[in-house]
Parts: structure tokens; sequence; C-alpha cells
């Protein structure tokens, strides 16, 4: 009887680690700058976007609990008036290297127009290529973004139907009703550090180089550290100048910084203890497509 119990129960936890969603996801909102002491607000609106983000399945993958992959969002509130949010979002994504207890992180990078209608209780929906709000669409983009992301550090241009999603989602923007405020962002000339720019790079053929780039780093390279320290930092190295060929033939484009904005001190812990040979060329390779981060680069040849 206890065999059939003890079996029965196992069965039940299969079955529940195969349905498991794809992100958890932690969702803060501050509120710091709203003055006024109720901010019931703002807590509803947290537990509606972390529900949204973690229980609706955005592939039809399978994801074990411990394969989930980690992200936060911050959002932060400058302004509310009538219902209208004027915020900013701080995305940040990680995967863990194989072997170690390292993770690492995929996206850092913040929005600085996530601006949106909201009132509370407001139920988050999305459908598949059809713009509801833009709360939820910003939500939305952002969720395959990072699965995206997380897929092409494991398999070569692995997150392409995710990214194919964030475009979708961005054409429908470009087309819907909403207020000049919230339409922020979707533009394909309002600037080049936006949400349409950075996807317009990520689907463009010029920038497969980069995408291939992503995963030797991750899959190649930081997945053998555990392995041979030495053979994986020499593939970085000999893999980087691809980031300085894309970045000449599309100058401050925003798929190359968002990765050195997440990758930027990683870079360092690992060239700082390279060969001479090695310290040489990578830092005059982020030097010359990321010198205002100079103070950091130089800490990989002290």
């Amino acid at each position: 009887m206890k065999h059939s119990l003890l079996t029965f129960a196992l069965l039940l936890c299969s079955c529940t680690a195969v349905v498991a969603q794809e992100l958890n996801c932690n969702v803060t909102i501050n509120s710091d700058k709203i003055e006024g002491s109720n901010k019931s607000v703002f807590n509803t609106l947290q537990q509606s976007i972390s529900e949204y983000v973690n229980t609706l399945r955005w592939t039809n993958m399978t994801f074990t609990e411990q394969e989930r992959i980690e992200c936060n969002m911050m959002i932060i509130v400058n302004s509310v008036t009538d219902n209208q949010f004027m915020a900013e979002l701080q995305v940040q994504s990680r995967r863990p290297v194989y072997g170690s207890s390292y993770n690492s992180t995929l996206i850092n990078f913040k929005d600085n127009n996530f601006n949106f209608t909201y009132q509370e209780y407001d139920r988050l929906e999305y459908q598949q290529n059809v713009f509801t709000t833009n709360l939820t669409a910003m939500l939305a983009y952002y969720c395959y973004l990072i699965i995206g992301y997380d897929m092409d550090s494991y398999s070569r241009l692995g997150g392409t139907p995710y990214f194919q999603q964030c475009e979708n989602i961005v054409n429908a923007a470009q087309t819907a009703s909403i207020e000049d405020n919230e339409m922020i962002g979707w533009k394909a000339f309002d600037s080049n550090r936006n949400r349409y720019a950075l996807i317009n790079n990520l689907m463009d053929e010029a920038f497969k180089p980069y995408r291939e780039f992503v995963y030797t780093y991750h899959r190649l390279a930081l997945d053998e550290m555990t392995q041979n320290v030495a053979n994986a930092r020499a593939r970085i190295a000999e893999e980087l100048p691809v980031l300085r060929t894309v970045n000449r033939a599309r100058p401050a484009t925003y798929a190359v910084n968002t990765f050195l904005d997440a990758k930027a001190d990683e870079l360092v812990d690992i060239f700082s203890k390279g060969t001479p040979e090695e310290k040489k060329k990578v830092y005059e390779i982020l030097m010359d497509i990321d010198p205002t981060r100079g103070n950091t680069y130089d800490k990989i040849n002290q």
C-alpha cells in the first residue's frame, strides 16, 4: 500500500512539474514619488501584474519548476493622474551556468516610458495578436523578450519565435488607439533605445552574428567554465570581435548596448584573470564599442 501511495505521489509531482509556467518573476511597484497614505491601488497593481506574468502560459514548451526563468520587473511610478500612470520599468533576467551556483545576467535594462492606464481591480488579459491595453501589451512584450533571450542562450537563434511575438506586439501597438504618452516607446523613429528599436535589431538579418555570439558566449563558453576555464575564456575572446563588427555596421545599436549593460562586470571578472594577449584584445574591443564605461573596463588591466 505504501509503495502504491509513493508511486502516486511521484506521478502527481511529475505532472505538476510538466505544466510549470515559463517565468518566475519578482514584480515590485515603487510608488515613493507619489504623495498620500493610500497605497492600495499600487498593491493591487503589483498583485495583478505578478499574476499576469507568472500564471499565463507564454509558450507551448514544458518547464519544470527548476527550469523557470528567474527575472525581476520593478515599476517606478513617477506620477498618477486620472488613472494615467507615468512610470519606468527596470527589467532583469538571468540564467544558471551549468555545473555551478553562478547565475549570469541576460537582461538588465530600463524602459523610461512605461506609461499606461489602470484602474484598481482592472483585469489584465492577454490575447495573442490583439492589442487590448498598453499595460498588458508592454508586459507581454517583455515576457516574450525575456524568453527569447533565454532561448537564444541555449540554442542558436532559438529565441526567434518569441522575438517574432514581440515584433507582432510592436506592430499592433503602432496601429492601436491609445494616448500619445502611451505610444512613446512603440514608434519607429522616436528613439534608437526603445521597444521598437530593440526588437528591430533582434529581428534584423544583419544581427544574426550578434545573436549567434550570444549562444556561443553562454552555451559554448560560460557553460564550459567548470570544465576548462582557459578554453572557455579563449572562446569568448575569439568571438568578441563580432560585437565590434555589428556595432560598426550599425553604430550605437540598442541590442549591443543592452548586452554590455548586462555583461560589462561579468566580462571584467572573466578577463581580469586572462592572459596579457586576451586582456589587450578584449579591452581594446570593449573601449571601441562602449567607451563610456571605461572606468569599468580599466579593471581588466589592474
